[in-house]
């Protein structure tokens, strides 16, 4: 539809309000409990987010304002509708989804993450998702087994 018949000021103010929707993976939507609870607060935010913008009477700012939470509140209901909350590994054995394992690498460094879902993985904060390669690649092996090959080789040190 032409920007002339609708009340936006121009076609670049339009398009700041048609934002494509987030993408969704195609893979389960493993969470952790923490994961779940996180889902839930990032969209109690997104709604607080865009019941204020609904809030402001300039019609083009309120569009402005709510394109980002209303796009975010499409997005976090379907995770959180998707979402199979994953128990704690009960053993330490092997690596699982949740489990927090150190190993090193071929170059010396050591590194400890925890295995979680897609949406809680923050690899600064010492999480990786469970799809990520590395992860991949861990699951399902234990304390000694090496994985990877070369440089790309890494030693599983412990699981916790």
């Amino acid at each position: 539809m032409s920007v002339a018949f609708t009340k936006e000021e121009s076609a670049e103010t339009a398009s700041e309000t048609l934002l494509p929707d987030r993408p969704i993976s195609p893979h389960p939507n493993l969470v952790t409990e923490a994961g779940f609870k996180a889902l839930q607060t990032q969209l109690a935010e997104a709604r607080a987010a865009y019941d204020a913008a609904q809030a402001i009477e300039d019609v083009n700012e309120k569009r402005r304002q709510s394109a980002v939470p209303l796009r975010d509140l499409r997005y976090l209901t379907e995770r959180l509708r998707t979402a199979q909350v994953m128990p704690d590994p009960v053993a330490t054995d092997v690596v699982a989804f949740g489990s927090t394992v150190s190993f090193s690498r071929a170059d010396g460094r050591v590194q400890t993450y925890r295995i979680v879902g897609e949406d809680e993985a923050d690899p600064k904060a010492g999480s990786i998702s469970f799809v990520a390669p590395v992860a991949r690649s861990l699951m399902g092996k234990a304390v000694g087994d090496v994985v990877g090959s070369g440089a790309q080789e890494i030693e599983i040190l412990s699981i916790a």
